[in-house]
């Protein structure tokens, strides 16, 4: 009878149950009022996305998170987030000066830590954002980037450095609450109005000293370049001066060889000649060197007219001779032939 009549309480508490459902990105969390069976409270669980489940009104409460990655703009834009007015984070460089900064923290929650959200964070997506990362991620990185001197604000790198180590910090505060946060990113950074004034003119200023650099650095390479346009044409005249020198030097060597060359020809030519006229010489010392002599004698002598002349000791002795007698005698005897 009473397992009959819990069944039936079932049954009536079936046919009251209504819809909860959850949207592709979102999980449920069940909160249970009030039961005859199990213990009250937040259930340890998360319901998936999706999807529709069915409970019994006033004793069960039904809540949502979404999942998905949520940008939380905090900018001097008024237009920009959830927030009709400035939001920007102010604070002051190491160096004292003021300044403002926009910032975008990417985050999402953790499906599995939900209930824990539900029970002790947060009771919907809005009030995790403005309540808790909001308010959270607005303290400490002031003092993360205004760890910066007024100059490395204008470097990209570092601010991207200090967001780094702004997601690493938010990370270790918001972890055990569920929540993941994704990246830190800046935007847009303001000075003081006067002092960005200043700043603007001193870049103005770098860049004319810059431009003017450039400019003497430019007029220096072209100086080198002429400089060594200049040694090049020297070089190439002292190039042309020194070929013409080895050409002229290699002429002279060959000639001078050459000539060496024909001189020791010469000589040996010279040698050969005079060892043949030694030779000849020697022969004919001998008496066969006699015969051939007279034997040459003779065959120039051959055919030629003889004159005999007186001769005395050895030879024609003129301070005998009657020159005139004799040419008269020579003239009347040719006449007669």
């Amino acid at each position: 009878m009473k397992k009959l009549i819990l069944l039936l309480a079932v049954m009536v508490m079936l046919a009251g149950c209504v819809p909860h459902s959850t949207d592709s990105t979102e999980v449920g969390v069940r909160t249970i009022k009030f039961s005859f069976l199990g213990k009250k409270g937040v259930e340890e669980k998360y319901y998936a996305p999706g999807s529709t489940y069915f409970f019994m009104p006033f004793i069960n409460d039904w809540h949502t998170f979404d999942t998905k990655l949520q940008n939380l703009e905090m900018t001097y834009d008024a237009n920009k987030d959830d927030r009709r007015n400035r939001d920007d984070l102010l604070f002051k460089t190491i160096d004292g000066n003021d300044i403002s900064l926009d910032v975008i923290i990417v985050y999402k929650i953790d499906p599995a830590k939900a209930p824990y959200i539900l029970q002790n964070v947060a009771k919907d997506d809005m009030d995790l954002r403005q309540r808790i990362v909001r308010t959270i991620a607005r303290s400490k990185p002031r003092d993360i980037f205004g760890e910066l001197t007024t100059e490395e604000f204008y470097v990209a790198a570092s601010r991207g450095d200090q967001a780094r180590k702004t997601k690493e910090y938010l990370q270790k505060m918001f972890n055990p609450m569920g929540i993941v946060i994704e990246k830190v990113l800046t935007k847009d950074y303001r000075f003081n109005p006067k002092y960005q004034k200043a700043i603007e003119d001193k870049k103005v200023a770098d860049q004319l000293v810059e431009k003017n650099k450039s400019a003497q650095h430019a007029a220096q390479e072209e100086y080198i370049r002429k400089l060594e346009e200049a040694r090049g044409e020297v070089n190439g005249m002292i190039a042309d001066v020194d070929g013409e020198f080895m050409k002229s030097k290699i002429e002279a060597d060959v000639y001078h060889e050459k000539q060496q060359l024909l001189a020791q020809a010469i000589k040996a030519e010279g040698e050969a000649q005079a060892k043949g006229i030694q030779e000849m010489n020697n022969a004919m010392a001998s008496a066969g060197g006699e015969a051939l002599v007279k034997l040459k004698i003779a065959e120039a002598l051959q055919g030629k007219k003889l004159i005999l002349l007186p001769v005395s000791e050895g030879g024609m002795n003129l301070k005998t001779t009657n020159i005139n007698e004799l040419i008269r005698t020579m003239g009347v005897k040719k006449l007669a032939e």
